[in-house]
């Protein structure tokens, strides 16, 4: 059994991303260098780009960015250990993106317990 299909002591389905979303959410538009999210910013979503690129990085003390990764079309990013961005994201170019926002039953309290093992 795939270790993200048990949780704790009993056995679950296995967690899949349409369980993540309540219901379909329309696709955002960001014209290019436009912010998705900010750093210090509450994070309460994940963030899947429909079309475009997307850069997500840090500003250093002597104000150089330090990028962390660049996402495509398909990929979904604003994973954050605790409910705050330390990153920034902004659009590279015209980009389109769909926000997901986590069910009423939480599957990061479920999941915590099996990350701790």
């Amino acid at each position: 059994m795939h270790a993200f299909s048990r949780i704790v002591s009993g056995h679950a389905a296995p967690v899949r991303p349409a369980q993540l979303r309540e219901q379909p959410q329309a696709v955002s538009f960001h014209a290019a260098g436009s912010e998705i999210y900010g750093q210090g910013e509450r994070a309460k979503c994940l963030y899947q780009v429909e079309f475009g690129a997307v850069r997500v990085y840090r500003l250093l003390a002597d104000g150089r960015r330090q990028i962390s990764a660049f996402y495509l079309a398909g990929e979904t990013f604003g994973f954050e250990a605790d409910a705050v961005h330390h990153f920034f994201a902004d659009a590279l170019v015209a980009t389109g993106i769909r926000i997901i926002r986590p069910s009423a039953t939480d599957m990061a309290a479920q999941l915590l317990p099996l990350a701790l093992r």
